[in-house]
C-alpha cells in the first residue's frame, strides 16, 4: 500500500485543492457557501492563510487527496492563542487515515507556534439527510475535540435548515502569561512544498 505524504500547500496548489472543495459546496451542506469560489479567489485565500498559519496538503500516489489549515478564531488580540481549523478530504479517499494525519501534523505545527486551543465550526443536521451527515462531528470527537455550543437552524441550504456546532480542543497549557505566538519563518510566509518532519503512515491503517 502507498504512503500518505504531508507538505505545506501553496497558491500553486489552488486548482487541485479547489477540486476537492468544490463538491462540498455544490452537493453538500458541509460547506455553507452557495457558490464555488474561483481559482483566483481560492488562491488568495491560501496566500492570506499562509501569512500567519499553516496550510497543509496530503498526497497519495502523487495525487492531492486532502488539505487542512488554521485561521484566526477572532481578530481581537486576546484571541491570539486560539485558532479555527478546517479540513477537507477527497470524497472517494475517506477512511484511509488522511484526515487524522493532516490534523496530527497541523496540531504539531500549531503547538510549535504556541497556539493553545483549536476550534472547529461544523455544520450539523438535526436529522441526517443526503446533503449532511454527522461524520465531521464524529471525526472531530475521534480527534479529541468536544462540543461546546450549538446554534439551531442558523443556516439554510438546499431549502433546508441546518444547525452549527462549535467544537474545541486544548493542545497546550493555559498559563497566566502565555508565550508569544510565533509567526512562520522566511519572511512571514510558510514555504510551499516544504517537507515536514512527520512520520508517514501507510494508507488503510487508520480511520478518520
Amino acid at each position: 500500500m502507498s504512503e500518505i505524504k504531508i507538505s505545506v500547500a501553496g497558491p500553486q496548489d489552488a486548482e487541485e485543492l479547489l477540486e476537492i472543495y468544490a463538491p462540498y459546496v455544490r452537493d453538500t451542506a458541509v460547506s455553507f457557501e452557495y457558490t464555488v469560489p474561483s481559482p483566483e479567489e481560492f488562491r488568495q485565500r491560501i496566500i492570506h492563510t499562509l501569512e500567519k498559519y499553516p496550510y497543509l496538503k496530503a498526497e497519495k500516489d502523487g495525487e492531492v487527496v486532502g488539505y487542512a489549515y488554521a485561521g484566526p478564531l477572532h481578530p481581537r488580540a486576546a484571541y491570539a492563542w486560539s485558532v479555527e481549523t478546517s479540513i477537507y478530504v477527497k470524497k472517494d479517499k475517506k477512511h484511509l487515515g488522511i484526515g487524522k494525519l493532516l490534523y496530527d501534523t497541523l496540531e504539531k505545527i500549531l503547538k510549535e507556534q504556541n497556539i493553545l486551543s483549536v476550534n472547529a465550526c461544523i455544520a450539523w443536521p438535526e436529522k441526517e439527510d443526503e446533503y449532511l451527515t454527522g461524520d465531521s462531528v464524529r471525526f472531530h470527537e475521534h480527534m479529541g475535540y468536544r462540543k461546546v455550543a450549538e446554534f439551531h437552524k442558523c443556516a439554510c441550504k438546499f431549502g433546508r435548515w441546518y444547525n452549527m456546532v462549535w467544537m474545541e480542543k486544548h493542545i497546550g497549557v493555559h498559563s497566566d502569561n502565555p508565550a508569544e505566538i510565533k509567526k512562520p519563518a522566511r519572511g512571514g510566509l510558510w514555504l510551499a512544498g516544504e517537507k515536514l518532519s512527520v512520520r508517514r503512515r501507510r494508507a488503510g491503517v487508520h480511520r478518520p
